[in-house]
């Protein structure tokens, strides 16, 4: 059964109420954001934003559901690259009220499932601080390898920090 749907608009309330809820939960996981991304506004700026790119095919944006049907996080696959390459990278969180429930490993299986299937692409990447075992188990648990240490990957937390790399190849 499918934990994701198309993120919408009229997400952005849950979102902002989400976001703020989880703010010291995913700070250690996520770039240093202004006060305004937690605030509905912000939320419907980003969701409009990224259903833009989803209109152009260069990026799936997905709200994770509970089993009741309720958002509980986000999972994207971000930077769809078309020719040669086909590619694209993941990323996703899920509320720490949520966590251990499977939710994360079922929203990257769908969005394997989609990613290999509706939408052809040949590689998927992730991108892991080095001390996120849980994302990584998550990744692991999706047939995800690792293949690379890259330094200063993303400023975290306001600070630019290494990364393990994780590839899955299509079939």
């Amino acid at each position: 059964m499918a934990v994701t749907r198309l993120i919408a608009p009229d997400d952005a309330k849950t979102f902002a109420r989400l976001l703020t809820a989880n703010r010291d939960f995913l700070a250690p996981w996520s770039p240093l954001q202004h006060d305004r991304y937690f605030t509905e506004d912000g939320q419907r700026e980003i969701l409009t934003r990224d259903l833009a790119g989803y209109e152009l095919g260069g990026m799936l944006p997905l709200a994770i559901l509970d089993a009741d049907g309720a958002v509980c996080g986000r999972i994207n696959l971000n930077s769809i690259v078309r020719g040669a390459f086909q590619s694209a990278s993941v990323g996703y969180w899920v509320s720490e009220s949520h966590i251990g429930r499977g939710l994360a490993t079922a929203a990257v299986a769908d969005v394997i499932a989609l990613g290999f299937g509706k939408y052809g692409l040949h590689r998927l990447e992730a991108a892991t601080l080095l001390h996120n075992t849980p994302s990584q188990r998550v990744l692991a648990r999706n047939g995800f390898r690792p293949f690379a240490v890259s330094e200063a990957y993303l400023r975290i937390e306001g600070r630019w920090q290494d990364h393990i790399l994780f590839q899955l190849l299509n079939p």
